[in-house]
């Protein structure tokens, strides 16, 4: 809606235009951002990142609003009549560092939105619809489209662009086998969802609580539970990984996580940036990309890309621990690994990775090679330096390793852009948003997306870079010296056995959890096949929209997660394959043609991907404008 004020005021203001927004929830907030929800739930970014308004890369100028951390100082000093009082309370000590919560960033867009209707350029007008779309026909006689409200309104319309965002998804065989397992002994469970659509009173006080998935929606659950309930954080004046002490109200059940890794996600480093200033990309840099681009989908992410952001993820691990560890490295270590990542770029060095190995191990102190595969598993590098095998006799053992890493992880995002580790999943966060410009728009091959970028290296990438702010790590290593959190082990295996649910790891020898409650602590999964949209259902069903196939590496046909669309501006292409024109599809729904679609657009951003979605709404404007 921004970018069709801003480009028809900019050239196209003797042409009338009339908006209709349909959303049941209201606009700006929406669904995820509505502005009532409980304030623990944190955004996972800093107030310095996200923005509703481009400010670079469109030719029309914005017509009013401005970033998230400009309104933040604005109301510091001028109220908007429709703060809260919460609102008030949290932005009189919010900095431009600190991690909003969900909350704020829903008011935030609530007044970007009335900012942008008090600005209507003349012969504009809008018309909002409180209500869910279900369908979206082709008028032949009109050449637009018939869009049909649940109510049975229907609206005639020349465009229709699907801004969906998160909508809710079906559940897995394997979850709807449980839920109903769970119905027929009495049982809670609580599927993916919402943090805030979610009841979380019917989990009982002081009964065991299983919770599977420990990424972000884990914290929003811990929150929950336990502050939610009463219970505060004192601070212990220890250093980082102890600081916090948990102070229970009583009301807390006994929490027990679990996830494929066992540990949660790693924790962001506190940084003045969002890409660490200390770190820069030497290897995957604008050369490199040239080169790749120009293979069209020829390239692969193992063999084109990955081997460079390998080198600049090593160089930014080296270079921070010689800078602020020296002792720890020898002197030629530096001048003598910045030769050898310059050589094998083409990948046609079968020795070159031993050559790195011996040179590491003559140079740098025992223990402090950079192991990127354990830090994604921690665990097993936990046993390994141990000297042990992979299982652990007790749940109080794998309690106290996970509170080993936790109170690890808490201390190096305090120590920032000293941390080696941070500033190695540094240079991988900022790799990973040139790949994602990179692999756009069928970048690489259709093998390579599903079997390399997707099959491995996002599930990497996400447990590492994606974490959240280091404070919460901080109080789930206080909740687990409390007693209020455990833990089951990776690779966790769920059941309903003997009427309650069970939950055991084969790292762990000691007996399963068992409890009358689990929560799937995941977000609704972003598959438009899988999706309980009534409106995606019947686009599907009628054929005006399909889901990308693409081909495996053994040649069979997958469908992907996300919709098939044309080249930007992204129309949906049909059963047949043609493009709709007049309809256009504008963020999540396409997971299959852009990697990473669900972070929020970043100000004065660093790299093009970080404003892409930006990018493709001014896009989809000048568009339908012409």
């Amino acid at each position: 809606m921004e970018r069709l004020l801003a480009h028809h005021a900019a050239g196209h203001r003797t042409r009338a235009l009339h908006i209709h927004l349909i959303d049941p929830f209201p606009p700006g907030a929406g669904h995820v951002w509505r502005t009532e929800q409980s304030r623990l739930y944190l955004m996972n970014t800093q107030s310095f990142f996200p923005t509703l308004i481009p400010d670079q890369g469109v030719s029309a100028p914005a017509l009013a609003a401005c970033s998230f951390n400009q309104w933040r100082e604005i109301q510091q000093h001028t109220p908007w009549e429709r703060l809260s009082g919460g609102d008030k309370a949290e932005l009189a000590v919010l900095g431009a560092a600190n991690f909003p919560s969900r909350a704020l960033y829903g008011r935030y867009l609530s007044w970007c939105f009335e900012q942008l209707t008090a600005t209507l350029p003349d012969g504009v007008s809008l018309t909002v619809h409180p209500a869910e779309a279900k369908r979206v026909v082709r008028d032949h006689s009109s050449g637009g489209f018939t869009v049909v409200l649940v109510s049975g309104e229907s609206l005639a319309v020349d465009q229709a662009v699907l801004a969906l965002g998160h909508v809710e998804s079906k559940l897995s065989l394997a979850q709807q086998q449980l839920r109903a397992e769970a119905r027929e002994h009495g049982l809670t469970y609580l599927p993916p969802a919402v943090p805030n659509d979610v009841d979380w009173d019917q989990l009982p006080a002081r009964e065991t609580v299983l919770v599977r998935g420990m990424g972000l929606n884990f914290f929003d659950v811990l929150g929950q539970l336990t502050q939610g309930r009463g219970g505060t954080f004192e601070d212990t004046g220890k250093p980082a990984g102890e600081a916090l002490r948990y102070v229970a109200s009583g009301r807390e059940p006994v929490i027990v996580g679990a996830s494929r890794r066992g540990t949660p996600y790693r924790a962001k480093a506190e940084l003045a940036s969002y890409y660490p200033a200390s770190v820069s990309l030497r290897f995957l840099c604008e050369d490199a990309v040239a080169s790749i681009r120009a293979m069209g989908a020829t390239a692969g992410f193992d063999h084109d890309i990955w081997p460079l952001l390998y080198r600049d993820t090593l160089w930014a691990y080296y270079t921070t621990l010689a800078r602020t560890r020296p002792d720890t490295v020898s002197a030629p270590l530096l001048p003598a690994l910045d030769a050898l990542l310059h050589v094998g770029l083409d990948g046609g060095d079968p020795g070159w990775q031993s050559r790195l190995t011996e040179l590491l191990g003559k140079g740098v102190q025992d223990g402090l090679v950079l192991d990127l595969e354990g830090l994604a598993r921690p665990l097993a590098a936990h046993r390994l330096r141990a000297g042990a095998g992979h299982r652990f006799a007790t749940h109080a053992d794998m309690d106290t390793a996970v509170l080993e890493y936790l109170c690890a992880d808490a201390a190096g995002s305090a120590l920032g852009e000293d941390d080696p580790t941070k500033m190695a999943i540094g240079a991988l966060n900022a790799g990973r948003a040139v790949i994602k410009s990179l692999v756009a728009d069928r970048g690489i091959t259709q093998s390579s997306w599903l079997g390399e970028l997707r099959g491995w290296f996002e599930g990497f990438v996400e447990g590492l870079a994606s974490g959240p702010p280091a404070i919460r790590v901080e109080q789930l290593a206080a909740l687990v010296r409390a007693g209020v959190v455990h833990f089951v082990g990776p690779d966790p295996v769920f059941r309903v056995q003997h009427g309650v649910f069970t939950a055991v790891s084969p790292w762990v020898a000691d007996a399963p959890w068992e409890a009358k409650h689990l929560v799937e602590a995941l977000a609704p999964a972003n598959n438009v096949q899988g999706s309980a949209s009534i409106l995606l259902a019947n686009l599907l069903a009628e054929g005006a929209v399909r889901p990308r196939m693409m081909m495996a590496s053994d040649g069979g046909p997958v469908v992907t997660s996300g919709l098939d669309v044309s080249a930007p501006p992204y129309r949906p292409l049909d059963g047949t394959g043609a493009p709709v024109q007049g309809m256009y599809v504008l963020g999540l729904q396409l997971s299959s043609t852009q990697w990473g679609t669900a972070i929020a657009a970043e100000a004065s951003a660093q790299y093009r991907s970080g404003y892409s979605t930006l990018l493709d709404a001014d896009a989809i404007a000048v568009d339908i404008l012409a």
